[in-house]
Parts: structure tokens; sequence; C-alpha cells
């Protein structure tokens, strides 16, 4: 295995109702999963690669629950990386260099398309819980901040899993979004609205067997 590292931005969106019932190992709201992850790296390293301000991330969907297995992803890459960069994203996201949740994901999810190679727009406010992620004529996906019933003000839900494997980073926890729209083209389509998200700083790495690790201090220098 290749020692590697990283830490930084994190979405994860989906079809579900905002409070993504994945996280509460209850089925989705659907019956079936369909929406995007998506990282911004603000460090990391893959052996001598340099992966501090690659994005990346994968379009996905099950026909079930995601313990069921059966998933299919089409994985992105932001153009702006080098063919190095793109190269280590793809071995960090096979799962063969170690990470919980990169080996689960590899596992749960058997078939991958065709990698797109795209200029990726990223907005990321996790004080907000607002965001969004363009990938070319890939994939546009917004969110922004739950809201009140009445009045309609800022609306705030941590979700908090300790020793998990998705939410690595500060308190083990991440916010409850509002996926306002996902939208995807390609050999996974699909046109969601008002859907869940998760907003969180994650760390990833190949000594990572759990969701154990050291506290994170995220470099906001690509801001």
């Amino acid at each position: 295995m290749t020692d590697w590292a990283i830490e930084g931005e994190w979405f994860k969106n989906c079809n579900c109702d905002p409070g993504c019932p994945c996280d509460f190992n209850a089925r989705p709201t659907h019956g079936f999963c369909e929406g995007m992850a998506a990282m911004r790296i603000t460090k990391g390293h893959f052996g001598d690669v340099d992966l501090a301000g690659v994005k990346w991330g994968g379009v996905v969907r099950w026909p079930g629950a995601l313990h069921e297995g059966n998933g299919e992803m089409l994985p992105f890459v932001d153009s702006s990386s080098s063919e190095e960069q793109i190269g280590a994203i793809f071995e960090i996201a096979s799962g063969k260099h170690g990470d919980t949740f990169m080996e689960v994901f590899s596992f749960i999810c058997p078939t991958i398309h065709e990698p797109v190679v795209a200029p990726v727009e990223w907005e990321f406010d996790l004080e907000t819980r607002t965001g969004r992620v363009k990938v070319g004529d890939t994939l546009d996906a917004e969110v922004e901040t739950l809201r009140g019933i009445s009045p309609p003000e800022p609306y705030r839900v941590l979700v908090r899993i300790p020793d998990g494997m998705e939410y690595t980073g500060p308190n083990d926890e991440a916010e409850t979004a509002l996926a306002r729209r996902i939208t995807a083209h390609g050999p996974i389509e699909f046109d969601i609205h008002d859907g869940h998200s998760s907003m969180a700083l994650v760390r990833h790495g190949s000594d990572i067997k759990t969701g154990k690790h050291e506290p994170i201090v995220v470099d906001r220098a690509f801001d």
C-alpha cells in the first residue's frame, strides 16, 4: 500500500429527505439512493504526490440501501489537476490503499463508469451551510441552510457519529443542510429537488481503520 492522507471540505448530497436515514442505519427515504459526494482537499498527499487543492468526487446510485451493495458511480476530478494527482485520486478511491471509508465504498459500489475530468466549480461555507458543486456538464448541485417553519429563519441540525468512518473531522460531526437541487447527466441521470445534504470537514488516510484520528485544522489558503 502507498502511504497517503487527505483533509478538506466534504459534501454528501442525495435524494433522501434532509436527515439522511443512512446515517441512522435505516433505509433510504424513497427505497433507493442516488446523489453525489465531493471533496476539496486542502491538505494531503499520496506517496510523493501533493494533493492540496484537488477537487474530486462521484455521482452515485444504489437500487436499495447502501449496505445491500450493487451501486454504481461516475467518478470526477477537476481538470486543473495534474495527471499524477488524477491517478492518485483514483488509487485512493479504489480502496486498495487503506482507510475504512474508501474500502467500504469500493465494496458496495462495484460498477464504475468512465471517469469525468472537467472543470469543477466549488463553493463551501460550513458556517452558513451553503455551497455549490458544478462539474462541467455532468453535475450541478446547490446547497442551502435548513429553515424554520414560521418564521423561516436559518435552522441548524448537527449529526455526530463518534468514531464513524465518514464524518472524521472536529467532533465527528456534519452539518445537515438542504440540497436545493442535484442534477446529473451521463450514465447516471437524475434531477433531485429539496433533498439531503451533509457538509463536513473530514480526514482520510491509509492509517485510518476506523474514524479514530487526530484533530484536524483545515488550511483555507485555497479559498
